[in-house]
């Protein structure tokens, strides 16, 4: 049966695998036909993505994206593919006056400077086949949409949903085509870095117009149609994903 959005004989990359978003990219490609390499520093939770998962011919490679060496190491590893998931993030509540060097540099490497030289290393060695697609994780903050306390990470993912614009240029002549996905708040185990009770949560949830966040499968979806055919003549997007929040 015909689906544009098959990924059938594709291998797909997609980092931060063992949780949430990650996880759920990771389980619908294998859905969708893909061969996939799961990568996240924990080796214990991306066996157990590995084993929800359908089809076969897939690989775990551990990589701690706060390191430059297994960053490099993951590069060197990975076959050739045909579609990458800059996934793994991160994230941090901090008020702008008490932000400290240490914990925007951690938050930088891990949001901003892994993906993009995860980026560069894997076209510099040509281990991005032509009209592969390459699809970053950022964030609706990256986009403007800022809550109080949010700010440093909103600047880590302003900086993906800007490096996306200028890497779609550079990078169409090679056939690789780049976007991203701006999800709204998405209950994933990220939450957790969230100071605030449930009944503050709920309130939250109530200024969305679908009334809910986000769940991993919804953010999955978007990914899954941005890696696939079905999206061949679009690159240099920032999708918003966020049931509406952005309208009020």
């Amino acid at each position: 049966m015909y689906n544009p959005f098959s990924l059938e004989g594709k291998t797909i990359l997609v980092t931060g695998a063992s949780s949430g978003i990650g996880r759920s990219v990771a389980i619908e490609c294998a859905r969708q036909g893909a061969h996939v390499i799961l990568s996240a520093r924990n080796k214990e939770r991306l066996e157990k993505t590995f084993k929800m998962m359908e089809g076969d011919g897939h690989l775990i490679i551990e990589c701690d994206f706060n390191k430059e060496e297994e960053i490099n190491r993951l590069i060197d590893v990975v076959p050739e593919i045909q579609g990458l998931v800059n996934n793994a993030g991160t994230t941090m509540t901090i008020p702008v006056p008490f932000i400290k060097y240490d914990a925007l540099s951690d938050l930088l490497k891990v949001n901003t400077i892994a993906p993009i030289m995860i980026t560069s290393g894997l076209v510099k060695k040509k281990k991005l086949r032509r009209d592969s697609s390459i699809v970053f994780t950022s964030s609706m903050s990256g986009l403007g949409f800022v809550s109080p306390g949010n700010t440093m990470y909103a600047a880590t993912k302003g900086a993906v949903s800007s490096f996306i614009m200028g890497a779609a240029r550079e990078l169409a002549s090679k056939g690789i085509r780049v976007n991203a996905v701006c999800p709204g708040m998405t209950e994933t185990d990220i939450m957790s870095h969230i100071a605030a009770s449930e009944e503050q949560l709920e309130e939250d949830r109530k200024s969305y117009p679908l009334k809910r966040y986000g769940k991993p499968e919804d953010i999955a979806w978007a990914i899954i149609y941005l890696l696939g055919n079905a999206s061949a003549w679009v690159t240099g997007i920032n999708l918003l994903i966020d049931g509406g929040r952005h309208l009020k």
